[in-house]
């Protein structure tokens, strides 16, 4: 566990000092690129008086002379560049707030770097070098302290950058490849390389304005794990990593080499459902609703939540069934109730789907996909929900030869991201995992899958009834009839009787394993006897491992606070979000049972059953592919002896 960070203020003043040389860099600078290929020209406009142009307000001019403009191959005008994103003919709102995020992101980096120069002793060597009175043998300290300089300052611009313009960013994503031109001869050197290159991905990518937007915070972003990556090995730097500075006007922090994410939610579009529309698909439905509930727990101060500390958090899930059950909808009403209370909060809610469409053909580019939507939803400034559907097609099985490498790329990205040695659940987002063919998902990877939602749909008439109902609307006259409408559906007597029809197993194979071990055992009323029948499962399915084990044991103590969260303390943040963490805790604590028998026997034959319902799925798919295959091969010999004869 890391000590605590001592967090010092970066004087406003300091920073302030800097306007200058920031603004100096971005008006223009020349510089031979080493470790980049330039991709796009410098900006350049020929302009004469009488010919109309768009003509940059920081740019001086001689009024009465003809004059051509005239740029060299290694000229940066990162202005001019920014004004060349719109056919205005003066600065936009864009292109004025990106010129004003940059110039106070370079300022900041600049301040930083002073003061990180001031507290290793480099101000004094800097003098020193420059006299001509520097020490042979500290020169390799010098070296090192310029190139740590350089990485602090180069990180730094960017986590700025990237936090200043978070809040003008809309849905547009920009993908501007690898950040290479990352110089570390010193911190002056670093910021015109990183410029340079920054003007380049402007000039290929930023066609518009949403783009321009798009393009600065991919920069910033790559800017940033590139340094990170060679800090890692790099000397020198332990007076920046384990500190952090606050810039009071910005709400900046500077916690070394993290990232100080602006927390920044998705406009959504989606048709949300309300949880009446939702017919059948009983324990699925309410424990989506639980969930949602759980996540707006979350404390942004600590960055934790209590039910996560409790152990009733819900991290992952699975949801199957057969195609036209309610997946979707599931989905739809769980995103609705996450919007609705995140607004009444004014929490910052982000919603994102990772689909078929993020498979790429580049070698590790799916893998990089994968991994920003991991990020995106990860983020511990907002509430967040991530969607996978249809992994079976997404994500590919290790070992399958129809798998693509993309597919096999995605599938280690999130069995590290759901359960790897760094996964850390801090009970702000969920990930949900959607599939009409499970059976067809990595082993590893669904057993990731911390609870499961069977989605089964309307199963009883009077679901029938109510899904018909529902979906004819009210344009008609045909009478209701001899029905309750929606009592079927009434959550907690509907989930009762669902739990307890889990008290003996529904799979066949999973039922004469049952039958056998009570046959042996009697009830099965003591830790003994249930550990007995979790053994006698595993020898049926070898699949069964001690992480299954883990998966029940969570989704029992997810039962023991089995608390239906007041609709109240949603709609009022006061009673609840808005309390101190502690606070939060202990009445969650007044709130969870005693784990019973019944709990632990119904959630293993739950994940049980839907273990041999994959084995069996997936088992019968294979035989029927290999007769299949067979009555191929025979016929081929037939027609073969056929044509011989």
């Amino acid at each position: 566990m890391s000590s605590p960070r001592d967090t010092m203020e970066l004087r406003e003043d300091t920073i302030r000092g800097h306007y200058p040389a920031a603004l100096g860099l971005l008006q223009g600078f020349d510089h031979a690129p080493r470790l980049a290929t330039a991709r796009a020209e410098p900006v350049a406009p020929e302009r004469s008086p009488g010919i109309p142009g768009r003509v940059s307000r920081f740019r001086s001019t001689t009024p009465g002379l003809v004059t051509r403009a005239t740029t060299r191959p290694g000229a940066v005008r990162l202005l001019d560049r920014l004004d060349s994103a719109t056919d205005d003919g003066l600065p936009t709102p864009a292109t004025a707030a990106a010129a004003q995020a940059l110039r106070r992101a370079l300022a900041v980096a600049l301040a930083m770097g002073e003061t990180l120069a001031e507290r290793t002793g480099l101000t004094e060597l800097k003098k020193a070098n420059l006299e001509n009175r520097l020490p042979e043998p500290r020169r390799p300290e010098f070296t090192e302290l310029l190139a740590a300089e350089a990485l602090v300052v180069l990180h730094v611009f960017g986590n700025a950058l990237s936090y200043l313009i978070a809040p003008h960013l809309g849905e547009t994503s920009v993908d501007i490849g690898g950040v290479e031109e990352v110089l570390t001869d010193n911190a002056a050197l670093a910021l015109h390389g990183a410029l340079w290159e920054l003007d380049q991905d402007l000039g290929a990518f930023a066609s518009d304005e949403s783009r321009l937007l798009a393009t600065l915070a991919a920069f910033a972003e790559g800017l940033m794990a590139k340094v990170q990556a060679r800090a890692e090995t790099a000397p020198r730097l332990g007076a920046f990593a384990a500190a952090s500075w606050r810039v009071e006007a910005d709400g900046l922090t500077i916690a070394g080499f993290a990232p100080a994410r602006k927390a920044r939610g998705t406009a959504l579009t989606m048709a949300f459902k309300k949880p009446e529309e939702v017919i059948g698909n009983h324990i699925a439905k309410y424990q989506a609703m639980k969930l949602a509930k759980m996540m707006m727990a979350y404390d942004f101060d600590r960055r934790l939540n209590p039910f996560a500390e409790l152990g009733g958090f819900i991290f992952t899930f699975m949801g199957d069934g057969a195609p036209g059950t309610g997946k979707t909808t599931l989905i739809q009403m769980m995103a609705g109730l996450l919007n609705d209370y995140c607004k009444a909060a004014g929490y910052p809610f982000r919603y994102q789907n990772f689909s078929i469409d993020q498979i790429d053909s580049y070698q590790g580019k799916s893998g990089q996909n994968a991994r920003s939507f991991i990020s995106n939803i990860l983020d511990p400034a907002v509430i967040g929900f991530g969607t996978i559907d249809d992994i079976d097609q997404i994500a590919g099985k290790r070992g399958d030869r129809q798998s693509s490498a993309g597919q096999q790329e995605v599938t280690a990205v999130f069995m590290e991201a759901f359960a790897g040695a760094t996964t850390v659940v801090r009970g702000n987002c969920t990930f949900g995992m959607f599939s009409n063919f499970p059976e067809n998902v990595d082993d590893a990877l669904r057993q990731r899958a911390g609870a499961r939602f069977l989605v089964d749909g309307p199963q009883s008439r009077e679901d029938y009834i109510d899904i018909l109902t529902l979906l004819l609307g009210k344009n008609h006259a045909i009478p209701l009839g001899d029905h309750q409408l929606y009592a079927a559906q009434a959550l907690q007597r509907a989930v009762a009787a669902s739990f307890e029809a889990h008290n003996t197993p529904h799979e066949e194979g999973l039922r004469k394993v049952w039958d056998r071990v009570a046959a042996e055992l009697g009830p099965l009323d003591t830790l003994a006897k249930i550990g007995t029948y979790l053994k006698a499962i595993q020898s049926a399915d070898p699949r069964f491992t001690g992480r299954a084990i883990k998966n029940i044991t969570d989704a029992v103590k997810v039962r023991a606070l089995d608390v239906d969260l007041p609709d109240a303390w949603m709609e009022n943040p006061e009673l609840f979000l808005f309390q101190p963490y502690d606070r939060k805790k202990d009445m969650l604590r007044e709130m969870i049972r005693p784990i019973t028998v019944d709990m632990v026997i119904q959630e293993i034959n739950r994940y049980a059953d839907s273990e041999f319902r994959y084995a069996d799925k997936s088992d019968e798919v294979a035989i029927a592919a290999l007769v299949r295959d067979m009555g191929r091969a025979e016929e081929a010999r037939r027609r073969y002896l056929e044509g011989k004869g």
